[in-house]
């Protein structure tokens, strides 16, 4: 089953302060999403709203027809998964058994995996490149190889709609690359893919549709092309960048000059107009 991710006004606070402003999002069914902005711009806590680990205080988040926060989180669980910088519950564990970890929702109260499990935990193992870690405890891994791990326990999920936070962070080039063209195979294969990504030019060069935020607002939204323009990134990022043509892709590459002018107003004072994305 494919479905289309919606946000419809989303609202989050915490300890007063407005994190998340009435954001409309809309991530097509089968594609790649990117979310980006500056730090700051509330692309973590929204993934988290999605995810159902925060809780907006107003608006909803549907996947197709489905509200996901009145799902129950075992169901919930089997629908959306979240690949987060970092695993907190992986003491002494193997990389195999961190990855098996993504098999939970599946499992009953005393079930051990099954047979169908742990052939899940080895494609997943195997699509993330990580057989020759598999023994290896979680603890041991540098930061790009814990990474890898953490998107592989969300793929063993097998969610309809795959959420990641950084997932290109401590990654080296070819890794990156890797992992990115990982993620399109998933989506032409029906999986919906929202990513928060820092790298302008990735998210041009592998995303269907992007989504800009900036003080937890949509600014723009739609094919990289149209939505990372020199005057937009200059007004969000504060950076002077050209917008060039991939020579092999012919998909947008970016490319920084300078910081812009401080006198430019950027990331501040950008239309609070709601925007539907």
């Amino acid at each position: 089953m494919t479905g289309t991710l919606h946000t419809d006004r989303v609202r989050f606070s915490r300890a007063r302060r407005l994190i998340i402003d009435d954001v409309d999002c809309t991530v097509p069914a089968g594609t790649v999403g990117a979310l980006l902005g500056p730090n700051g711009a509330g692309k973590s806590t929204l993934l988290h709203l999605i995810a159902g680990i925060e809780r907006a205080d107003a608006g909803a988040a549907h996947f197709g027809n489905r509200d996901l926060a009145a799902m129950r989180r075992r169901e919930r669980a089997r629908v959306v998964a979240l690949a987060e910088q970092d695993v907190q519950d992986a003491p002494g564990l193997r990389v195999a058994e961190v990855v098996a970890l993504g098999r939970t929702p599946y499992l009953g109260a005393f079930a051990g995996p099954g047979e169908l499990d742990r052939a899940v935990v080895r494609r997943c193992i195997e699509d993330a490149g990580l057989v020759e870690l598999a023994d290896r405890e979680y603890a041991s891994l540098s930061g790009g190889e814990r990474q890898r791990v953490n998107i592989a326990r969300a793929l063993a999920q097998e969610p309809e709609l795959l959420l990641l936070d950084e997932p290109t962070n401590h990654l080296d080039v070819r890794a990156q690359l890797t992992m990115l063209r990982l993620l399109r195979e998933l989506a032409h294969g029906g999986l919906t893919v929202l990513a928060a990504l820092h790298d302008l030019s990735l998210a041009a060069g592998y995303a269907d549709h992007v989504i800009v935020l900036a003080n937890g607002r949509v600014v723009a939204a739609g094919e990289p092309r149209t939505v990372l323009t020199p005057e937009r990134i200059r007004l969000v990022w504060g950076v002077e960048a050209a917008v060039l043509e991939h020579p092999v892709s012919g998909r947008p590459l970016i490319a920084y000059s300078d910081v812009a002018d401080e006198r430019m107003p950027h990331a501040g004072p950008i239309p609070t107009g709601r925007t539907e994305a």
